[in-house]
């Protein structure tokens, strides 16, 4: 065996996420009885989703084909956003609004069927509507969709929703439009357009500054989730090595229980010799009592007769 199989991602990745660990240690015990510690390290590396994430994992696995859709549309979007076809993208994004609903509702339908989901009005469809809009915007976020395996909800702020200048390419054929004259008195043109400009440089560096912090915050979370990731995969360890403990106690406390029955029955087989043996003792002291009181009868009766016979000689 060389890791966990397909069959096993996707039954863990269906789970409900509050069976999830306990189906993975099962997985990962039996992995290590048919003698495949390498697959059940990888197994125990196998990380809990969030209940978003879970049911983003419900769609992916059981509905692929309406992920591939999703992903078409995502195809579509990116391209109208680089060729700024203005239309176009206010048409895919009205279908974009229309398909996400569609897989959300899609969402809701496998939930009701799938055991241990929370309720209807407790179903966390908001996360799952933001990680759909991400995976629509970031391809690294549609791989993560597309495999089953999604950890936690995805967001993304950057979408093409906010409106974009509208850009007019000028070639060598073609004139540039004039320059707008300037305004009787000059000055509060000139004031507005400094404004504009000091407005547009202020948005682009708060943009900068808010694209930082998020660069910050991704290699932050990077980090958390492989500390988590190890704190795991050691908590795994832990319990795999309590429940061989485990075993191997309720083992030796079997071996003792045999060894207390068969001490039990050594003591009552060591009882009843020594009954026969006192009794035994009894039987031989009694048997040489009689052995003597006949011994010496036997000598008088000897006596007897050999005092007749001396008689019986003097006689003569």
């Amino acid at each position: 065996m060389s890791g966990p199989s397909r069959e096993l991602v996707h039954r863990l990745y269906t789970t409900a996420p509050d069976r999830f660990v306990a189906i993975r240690d099962e997985a990962v015990a039996e992995a290590r009885r048919a003698g495949d510690p390498k697959g059940a390290r990888e197994i125990a590396r196998l990380r809990r989703p969030t209940v978003a994430a879970w049911l983003v994992n419900l769609l992916a696995i059981r509905r692929p084909e309406l992920v591939a859709d999703l992903a078409e549309l995502a195809e579509a979007l990116r391209t109208a956003q680089r060729d700024l076809r203005g239309p176009r993208l206010r048409e895919l994004s009205t279908q974009r609004r229309a398909v996400v609903g569609a897989l959300v509702a899609e969402v809701r339908k496998l939930a009701a069927g799938a055991e241990g989901a929370p309720s209807a009005g407790k179903l966390p469809l908001a996360e799952v509507e933001a990680t759909l809009n991400a995976a629509l915007a970031d391809t690294d976020v549609a791989e993560q969709v597309r495999s089953g395996r999604l950890l936690k909800a995805a967001t993304y702020a950057g979408f093409g929703e906010v409106p974009r200048p509208q850009l007019r390419l000028v070639t060598g054929g073609e004139e540039p439009e004039p320059a707008p004259r300037p305004e009787p008195g000059g000055t509060p043109r000139r004031d507005a357009d400094r404004s504009a400009l000091r407005a547009d440089q202020a948005d682009r560096a708060a943009r900068a500054e808010r694209a930082r912090r998020r660069r910050a915050l991704e290699k932050e979370l990077a980090r958390a989730r492989t500390d988590q990731e190890r704190a795991e995969a050691e908590l795994a360890g832990a319990t795999a090595a309590e429940r061989d403990g485990v075993a191997a106690l309720d083992a030796i406390e079997a071996e003792l229980a045999e060894l207390e029955r068969r001490r039990a029955v050594a003591e009552q087989d060591l009882s009843r010799a020594r009954l026969a043996r006192r009794g035994a003792e009894r039987t031989v002291t009694a048997a040489r009592r009689r052995a003597g009181e006949v011994e010496a009868a036997v000598e008088a009766l000897d006596a007897e007769e050999g005092d007749a016979e001396s008689d019986a000689g003097a006689a003569d």
